[in-house]
């Protein structure tokens, strides 16, 4: 069936099983997913579009694998998380760096079984320090042995295959500096939970701590172009572009929800939707959609599988960044727009704040990824012997058409050796300016025009807000051993 046909009926699938399955209306407190429901979704094959024709896949267009996330994140975000941990952390690695009998094997099983796969990286003692990490590997007679402990992957106990990695112990017993990973199979043993965790948000996905003794064949290695470390830039950076598929439905609903609420909820006579105040909730949350339809535009276009997104570090950065910062801002709005109501378990207010609330962690917490952001740029700036950002930004291919919004306010010299605080405060400035120019992209190719100009005038308000903050010069003060003379009832 063509594409539309196919999107259809998955769509149909989620309209169907999210409205009439009690297990699923009751997520927030029955973890998990109930087995008929999960058979119901598989069966729609979501998982095809991440997989190339020659193995029976519908391709691997980057266009179709964000439409179908945005399908899922709309009735489901752990649901469209779900596939998206399969697609991007497992099947693009595979179809990308995967050797011929690996691929041939593990897609029979995806197309024909319904298998599902993870990743693991994060371990207990290194979680965003991944070039630290402790899990390693020996070869011994054409196979590899790998040990080690990893916790957070999602989908634990549950995926058929993870991809894994580990650290090459070297004949003197040190590890090495590079990273490589390898594809194992659930049904060979060797990884053993732990502990499952109670996480909070995402409940439909089992999340826990795991120790690694697994033994897998020679052509379950995955073959880096050059350097595992690079691999392992390619696969998080091309991950990361696509958090907008996820964004995508998650803003929408969000936006739906709001508009119909504020539509029909009367105040004091008068519907929500006139009061200025809800009026502004409203519109930043449509502008959130616009950006993210912007940055869906820009990720079809520019992250197609055969690309190497090793160095596309600001853009994958920036788009994750302030995509998963919107997808929370938008359900704390409409927690706000509803009020009391949104506290009620299978409310979907509350339900959009936990579960968009760790897309701002995984994967690289934003705080980080933002201050990545500004010394990616610092260091740019440097090359080109430039000090001035508004210069930097106008010959920027990423930035270049918004700087014309930003002259203003971004004509100043940088000091490059800013505080780290600083350096998070800057990177969200930039990741907005980024995303700005995603939008002025999205509507010369002739998107409406008045949800084109609105996220303008949001954008070019929040960046002058962050400016601000950036800008101010205090110091932030930590009083050690606070607890003398701080006790208010001593002084009345």
């Amino acid at each position: 069936m063509n594409f539309q046909e196919y999107l259809d009926n998955f769509r149909s699938t989620l309209e169907t099983v999210f409205s009439s399955s009690a297990s699923l209306a009751n997520i927030g407190v029955e973890r998990g997913m109930p087995p008929l429901v999960m058979r119901d979704i598989l069966e729609c094959r979501p998982l095809s579009v991440f997989i190339p024709e020659e193995y029976n896949g519908r391709g691997g267009y980057v266009k179709e694998c964000l439409s179908v996330l945005g399908t899922a994140s709309y009735h489901s975000l752990p649901l469209s998380l779900m596939i998206g941990i399969n697609g991007a952390l497992f099947l693009q690695p595979l179809s990308v760096y995967g050797q011929e009998s690996t691929k041939q094997r593990v897609f029979e099983r995806f197309v024909n079984q319904g298998s599902m796969g993870g990743l693991m990286i994060t371990e207990p003692s290194h979680g965003s320090d991944a070039l630290k990490m402790q899990t390693y590997y020996e070869e011994h007679d054409g196979q590899y042995r790998i040990k080690g402990l990893k916790h957070w992957a999602g989908l634990t106990s549950w995926a058929d295959f993870w991809m894994l990695t580990a650290r090459r112990k070297d004949a003197n017993g040190d590890l090495v500096r590079d990273i490589d990973f390898f594809i194992h199979d659930s049904s060979n043993n060797g990884i053993e939970v732990l502990e499952m965790y109670k996480n909070l948000g995402l409940y439909m996905l089992p999340y826990g701590k795991n120790k690694i003794n697994v033994t897998v064949d020679s052509d379950c290695r995955l073959e880096p172009r050059t350097t595992g470390v690079t691999m392992m830039l390619d696969i998080l950076h091309r991950s990361r572009l696509q958090f907008p598929g996820m964004g995508m439905g998650h803003l929408k609903r969000i936006m739906d929800e709001a508009i119909e609420h504020c539509k029909n909820r009367f105040v004091g006579g008068t519907s929500l939707f006139s009061y200025d105040q809800v009026k502004s909730r409203l519109s930043k949350i449509q502008s959130s959609f616009t950006v993210c339809s912007a940055m869906c535009a820009y990720t079809t276009e520019n992250a197609p599988i055969e690309a190497d997104l090793s160095r596309s570090d600001l853009s994958a950065n920036a788009i994750k960044t302030v995509i998963t910062d919107y997808m929370q801002e938008a359900g704390q709005s409409l927690l706000q727009l509803v009020g009391a109501m949104g506290y009620r378990m299978d409310h979907y207010a509350g339900q959009a704040i936990v579960d968009s609330r760790p897309f701002q962690i995984f994967e690289g917490s934003n705080d980080i990824l933002y201050q990545q952001i500004s010394e990616s740029v610092l260091k740019s700036m440097r090359k080109l012997k430039e000090n001035n950002l508004y210069n930097f930004l106008r010959g920027n291919s990423l930035t270049e058409q918004a700087s014309g919004y930003l002259k203003n306010s971004m004509n100043f010299e940088v000091d490059v050796k800013m505080a780290q605080r600083k350096l998070v405060e800057l990177g969200k400035v930039l990741g907005r300016a980024v995303s700005l120019n995603m939008v002025i992209q999205l509507g010369e190719k002739g998107y409406r025009s008045d949800l084109i100009q609105a996220a303008i005038e949001n954008l070019c308000a929040e960046i002058d807000s962050l400016l601000s903050a950036y800008k101010y010069e205090a110091q932030p003060a930590i009083v050690d051993g606070y607890e003398e003379d701080s006790d208010w009832t001593r002084f009345v």
